[in-house]
């Protein structure tokens, strides 16, 4: 994500290089992103649009959430994992 912040709203844009073995084949895959931070700053949510598989335009939501301060190897290990 590249992303630029004015007051509340981000905005950007994003890249995805799919897994080469997996459903897309190691598709590459680029769109915009538009959010709005939330006055607290532990929640941004907005939309994200880019191109699909077919040619057709896919638009959806995206939400960025703080969960946690610590940076310690416990916290980022319980955090590093695989998306189902």
């Amino acid at each position: 994500m590249d992303l630029t912040v004015d007051g509340a709203v981000i905005t950007g844009t994003w890249t995805e290089v799919t897994d080469r073995d997996g459903y897309y084949r190691g598709a590459r895959y680029h769109g915009v992103v538009q959010m709005m931070a939330e006055p607290t700053g532990r929640r941004i949510a907005g939309k994200w649009l880019g191109f699909g598989r077919d040619m057709d335009v896919n638009v959806g939501p995206w939400e960025l959430v703080f969960l946690d301060s610590s940076t310690n190897k416990a916290t980022l290990d319980k955090y590093n994992v695989r998306p189902e």
